[in-house]
């Protein structure tokens, strides 16, 4: 007997789900989880997770990038409970953020647009070195001076004239900051107990610096026995957390209020501006999304603000690094669009 195609199974159900027709995305979807995945997708009531490549659907994952989306949360979270001001300098939080420059403040960080490079300095060595961990040498105290010396070359153009910049420097930064606005110490630690504490303690969720079960196995190029180490980084790619934790939390940004995205000068083409932790895209800014890149794995989280489509993604594997690395935004940007497709 011939067996069902798996992939083609899963996109009938997924179209179900999202009311539209998601076939026409089988090649992409095939090579998202070639060597096997997780994919789920909710709308309104109905949703759907979906094992392939004989992952388990309660596998956790790294979710690398897919933190920085937590910690605006977080932010969020402190914001409205008065401890944070969006456009306030993180130096007026006192402590060890005093020396930071005026320009650095939680929606510079939360939207790249504070000027920083991608990586501290020092990581530009310790990505070969120390290629699993590249951020492992470093404290928070470190963190905090290398940003303070990059904001010397130009703070004033930046707060005159905000840029895109992506920057794992800056998102981990906040998280820093953030630990310490929840009255906790300034490390990945104390991000970890206040994201905990104020937002996926709340919502339920498993997400945390610490895996709450088994991590898939990485595969791939630049797989490996061990998972990616993010140090004192941590809010910028260090969470773990399942499908079904991201399904609940792109759900949970659903209902909250959605600020206008910004449009600073360099973003890059794909994108139609740049939210609190998120990318944004469509024509209208409704597809909010963010995918990430651990050394082994892949993930992905979307929503759409105008069908209610949410979209969550982990795959095994990654691509060459010498290669194309756009199949998991492709997939998720295609299935968050299909979303908005029905009626």
């Amino acid at each position: 007997m011939f067996r069902r195609d798996p992939v083609k199974l899963a996109l009938v159900r997924v179209s179900e789900v999202l009311n539209a027709d998601t076939r026409p995305l089988l090649s992409l979807t095939r090579a998202v989880f070639r060597r096997g995945g997780v994919l789920a997708v909710s709308r309104g009531e109905n949703e759907v997770t979906l094992s392939l490549g004989g992952v388990e659907t309660g596998g956790v994952f790294e979710l690398a990038s897919v933190s920085k989306p937590f910690t605006s949360a977080l932010a969020g979270a402190l914001v409205e409970a008065g401890r944070l001001d969006w456009n306030a300098p993180l130096s007026r939080l006192g402590g060890p953020l005093r020396r930071l420059p005026a320009h650095l403040t939680p929606l510079a960080l939360a939207t790249h647009t504070a000027g920083l490079p991608m990586h501290p300095a020092r990581a530009a060595v310790t990505v070969f070195t120390r290629f699993h961990d590249p951020y492992g040498g470093m404290g928070a105290a470190e963190v905090i001076a290398s940003a303070r010396r990059w904001s010397s070359l130009g703070g004033a153009h930046v707060s005159r004239t905000p840029r895109f910049a992506y920057s794992n420097l800056g998102a981990g930064l906040l998280a820093l900051a953030l630990a310490h606005a929840a009255g906790e110490e300034a490390s990945a630690a104390g991000y970890g107990r206040a994201l905990g504490d104020w937002v996926t303690g709340p919502l339920g969720l498993g997400v945390g610096l610490s895996p709450a079960g088994t991590v898939v196995r990485p595969s791939g190029w630049l797989g490996g026995g061990g998972v990616t180490g993010f140090g004192p980084l941590a809010g910028a790619g260090g969470l773990f957390g399942t499908a079904a934790d991201l399904l609940s939390f792109g759900e949970s940004r659903l209902d909250r209020p959605s600020p206008a995205p910004l449009r600073p000068q360099g973003l890059p083409r794909h994108l139609s501006g740049v939210a609190l932790g998120w990318m944004v895209s469509g024509s209208e800014g409704e597809v909010r999304w963010h995918d990430g890149l651990a050394r082994g794995t892949r993930s992905g989280l979307g929503f759409n603000l105008q069908s209610g489509a949410v979209v969550a993604l982990l795959a095994r594997g990654t691509d060459s690094p010498l290669g194309m690395r756009g199949a998991m935004p492709a997939l998720l940007l295609s299935l968050l669009g299909a979303g908005g497709a029905g009626g």
